[in-house]
């Protein structure tokens, strides 16, 4: 299949869940088990069709590198074992290690807390040419600091300045931080890995059970359930006010984390392709040292 048409079947299953006016927005209006078209039989041909998009992810990483003009930021949220880890392991598996850099943020230090709360996350932003992935990222600041106001209180901000209209003002402060970026060749796109509740209690109960996944469990895990309905409203209302056509969010059913890849893989090869990459063209004088080069060489 040609790369074009390649391009064009994938963008089938990314686009559905691209949420770029938040407006009418309703978080209940995606179901965390959705698969589309396609049925669980069906699971092989989204994991061939996976491999194929990562080798083509792999050929426009490798212009994106060379071209080196425009940089990539992927955002991914998410409630706990919904499978941003995976979802990056797989995605991400056949780029090249020089042009990709990942950061997972998880509560800040004493350092950041010295800093406004954009920060410790600018300070990673991809270079040009090379594509950054937050796990978890600047978003934590209306989720979690949104629920646990305790976690607000130390960031020693003026009291003044800490008002009912806080999550509005950093709303606004995200949407001209993104649109500054895009303004600058940065590409944002973020992702919310949106799985239902049923489905992470197997997956904890999972690694519970499990001595190998013991690792990746964490009481503090299951604590965090018990404010399920705060976090479902505030991620609606995150997507709601920062999703825009320049940065939308694409809002991925994870119940089947065969299909959650599918959809990430499918939105990161639209991004890359959007950009029109191709290899840098050699000048008259580069292809006369070339020359010279190879007749030396020979």
């Amino acid at each position: 299949m040609k790369k074009k048409e390649f391009i064009k079947r994938v963008r089938i299953f990314s686009k559905p869940f691209r949420i770029t006016d938040g407006k009418e927005f309703r978080l209940k209006h995606i179901d965390p088990e959705d698969t589309l078209h396609l049925k669980s039989e069906d699971k092989p041909k989204a994991q061939e069709a996976l491999k194929n998009g990562v080798e083509l992810l792999t050929q426009l990483q490798d212009k994106l590198y060379a071209q080196d003009r425009w940089s990539v930021l992927l955002i991914f949220q998410a409630m706990d074992a919904a499978g941003k880890d995976g979802a990056i392991k797989h995605v991400m598996s056949g780029i090249n290690p020089q042009g990709c850099q990942v950061f997972s943020f998880k509560a800040p230090t004493s350092e950041d807390l010295d800093h406004d709360y954009l920060w410790r996350c600018m300070k990673h932003l991809p270079e040009r040419g090379r594509i950054g992935i937050f796990n978890r990222s600047y978003y934590e600041e209306t989720l979690i600091v949104r629920i646990h106001k305790e976690i607000l209180d130390k960031q020693k901000l003026p009291e003044k300045l800490v008002t009912k209209h806080i999550w509005d003002e950093r709303f606004q402060d995200i949407r001209n931080f993104e649109k500054y970026l895009t303004r600058n060749g940065t590409i944002v796109r973020k992702f919310f890995l949106h799985i239902s509740k049923d489905e992470q209690k197997k997956r904890f109960l999972e690694r519970i059970d499990n001595p190998e996944k013991n690792w990746k469990f964490s009481s503090a895990d299951a604590k965090e359930r018990g404010h399920w309905n705060e976090y479902m409203k505030a991620y609606e209302d995150m997507i709601r006010n920062t999703a825009t056509k320049e940065s939308p969010w694409y809002v991925v059913p994870a119940d089947n984390k065969w299909f959650t890849r599918l959809v990430v893989a499918a939105a990161v090869i639209d991004a890359l392709a959007s950009l029109d990459l191709r290899y840098p063209e050699v000048g008259e004088e580069k292809l006369k040292e070339l020359t010279e080069a190879k007749n030396l060489l020979q």
